[in-house]
């Protein structure tokens, strides 16, 4: 999760649709997966972590990413939530990289490189932006350096040395309409996030919208969507 998108939504990221939507499809993902603690690389404001706190996936949560301001600890819900800007060893046994790797250059050296501090049968979950094709200015404002296909993530996961579980899109009931925008607006991209804020009942509406997604589509989904879901495991 990127910092400058906490900046845009401030306290509305809880319940902002794209978060409740993709977080419960993240724990739709792990299936019945649970760890004592999660490590949350690049998680910005902890949203997806503390998600996992409030399931009962976990009991306690680390939060790394460089550009926090200051490290600090905090309680949530009763249980500890860590924010540092690095970490040289760790335990967990799941490991959180949403929207991570399409911000550095060597994606495959950074997903190793935490893949070396975990235990055998430790769990990674990762999300990325699909299809090159969708790029747009909000990729220029996020500072990303790619998009990405289920077989191209699948190839990073398979070079740092972890199994891939499954792969899946998600944000599929939108592609057809995002892609249509984007198409049309290919040779006028400028940084500009796509993400604010919705009036009530709209942002209800995504939701209960990607609700039966997450139902119907997303657990054989392996054609199209706006971002991708890989699960892989260290062996």
């Amino acid at each position: 999760m990127d910092l400058k998108e906490e900046e845009i939504l401030g306290s509305a990221i809880a319940g902002h649709w794209y978060y409740v939507a993709k977080g419960r499809a993240m724990r739709k993902f792990l299936g019945g997966f649970k760890a004592d603690e999660v490590l949350d690389v690049g998680a910005g404001s902890g949203v997806f972590s503390r998600q996992l706190l409030d399931a009962g996936i976990c009991n306690s949560a680390t939060c790394i990413d460089p550009n926090y301001a200051s490290e600090r600890e905090e309680v949530h819900n009763g249980k500890t939530l860590r924010f540092l800007r690095d970490i040289r060893q760790a335990s967990q046994k799941l490991v959180l990289m949403m929207d991570v790797l399409e911000h550095v250059d060597n994606d495959a050296a950074l997903l190793s490189r935490y893949a070396g501090m975990m235990p055998k049968g430790g769990r990674v979950l990762i999300t990325v932006p699909a299809f090159q094709f969708l790029w747009s200015g909000h990729d220029i404002f996020l500072e990303h350096r790619r998009r990405y296909t289920g077989a191209q993530l699948e190839n990073t996961v398979k070079k740092a040395g972890l199994r891939v579980i499954k792969t899946r899109y998600f944000f599929g009931i939108l592609f057809p309409l995002i892609a249509a925008i984007r198409l049309s607006r290919a040779k006028a991209s400028k940084p500009k996030s796509d993400l604010k804020i919705y009036p009530g009942w709209l942002n209800c509406a995504l939701i209960s919208l990607h609700d039966v997604e997450r139902a119907m589509l997303f657990p054989w989904n392996r054609i199209a969507g706006l971002s991708v879901f890989c699960l892989c495991e260290k062996v």
